[in-house]
């Protein structure tokens, strides 16, 4: 099989194809024969990463999309051929989605039914690390379907980005008033297709203000992308029992909050990192998820408010720049035609 794979880290040209043998499903595992790869921000990170890949070889990638080929023993054996969308296929191991055919355990193989491969590979870290922000909070619903946050209101720091857009499309599926802000009138396009009840272009309007208007008790969460530029923000906007969801790091490294304005309202912040999501929380988000999907209540493309930029794996390199360069949208790896 072809295949993407690094040795070494470091900057994209570290990417190269390869050919490996087609592996052979171990027990509790299943063999996915890859459609279309996806690219998220962690997997350019983990590939600049100081330290070699563990086993010596790395396949990068966690999210994909494809047909499962062969299961391994205690697996299912009707699972075979089914349609399927992964997630964490990298995550502690080297058989990422940026190759012809991985493995992954049974359980991170998802069925997909008749929803597209690019749905599916836009699926895994973006939809699962949203679910978490939108479940956190104690004011919050840990379950995600329709209805379930009726009368809730969200605000979506970066409404344009990957997360932001799958934390959008999820609480208005779950009847959710959803604010979201952007950084330009193009993205509050964007913001506005993923369905977004109402857009603030913060470097033209007051978000405080803005939201305080919308919703004058303020929101039940915050899905926060970028927390040290947001802190004071945020903390002018919490209603009783908010809490503050942070899923990256806007490049300080440090954090500084108000006490006394967090305090009062019993504010709380939650960081959030999926790959170390406590498991039960994980379950529910992956159920969560597929269920949405199977409903066909998700979207990608222009239309959803998240273009398509699609690489051929010979181009995985240069779909990996373009992450790491910012690219709005999601970067899609196509390898193969299952």
């Amino acid at each position: 099989m072809r295949a993407v794979v690094y040795t070494r880290t470091g900057d994209p040209s570290v990417l190269e194809v390869a050919d490996r043998p087609v592996p052979e499903p171990g027990p509790g595992e299943v063999l996915v024969r890859v459609a279309v790869s996806g690219v998220n921000p962690t997997d350019w990170k983990s590939r600049r990463a100081g330290s070699a890949p563990p086993g010596g070889w790395q396949i990068p990638n966690q999210d994909g999309a494809g047909v499962v080929e062969a299961v391994g023993e205690g697996v299912d054996a009707a699972l075979t051929g089914e349609r399927v969308w992964l997630w964490e296929a990298a995550w502690q191991r080297p058989w990422g989605t940026a190759a012809e055919y991985t493995l992954v355990p049974a359980r991170q193989a998802v069925r997909l039914g008749p929803a597209s491969f690019d749905l599916g590979a836009s699926l895994g870290i973006p939809f699962l690390t949203a679910h978490r922000c939108l479940t956190a909070g104690e004011s919050m619903p840990d379950r995600i379907n329709a209805g379930a946050m009726d009368g809730r209101f969200v605000l979506v720091q970066g409404g344009a980005g990957a997360v932001g857009n799958a934390a959008i499309q999820l609480a208005r599926w779950a009847d959710a008033t959803v604010i979201a802000t952007v950084s330009g009138p193009e993205k509050a396009q964007l913001a506005a297709a993923a369905g977004a009840d109402h857009v603030i272009d913060y470097r033209r309007q007051d978000v405080v203000a803005e939201v305080r208007r919308i919703s004058p008790r303020g929101v039940d969460a915050v899905v926060e992308v970028a927390p040290a530029a947001n802190a004071e923000v945020d903390a002018q906007v919490v209603a009783a029992d908010a809490c503050v969801a942070v899923y990256a790091d806007d490049g300080t490294g440090s954090l500084t909050l108000p006490v006394r304005p967090l305090m009062v309202p019993n504010a709380r912040w939650q960081f959030v990192l999926v790959y170390t999501l406590p498991e039960a929380a994980k379950a529910k988000a992956v159920y969560d998820v597929a269920a949405a999907a199977a409903e066909g209540v998700l979207r990608v493309g222009p239309e959803a408010g998240l273009p398509l930029h699609h690489y051929p794996l010979d181009e995985a390199a240069a779909a990996h720049a373009a992450v790491e360069g910012g690219a709005v949208g999601k970067v899609l790896i196509l390898t193969s035609d299952a």
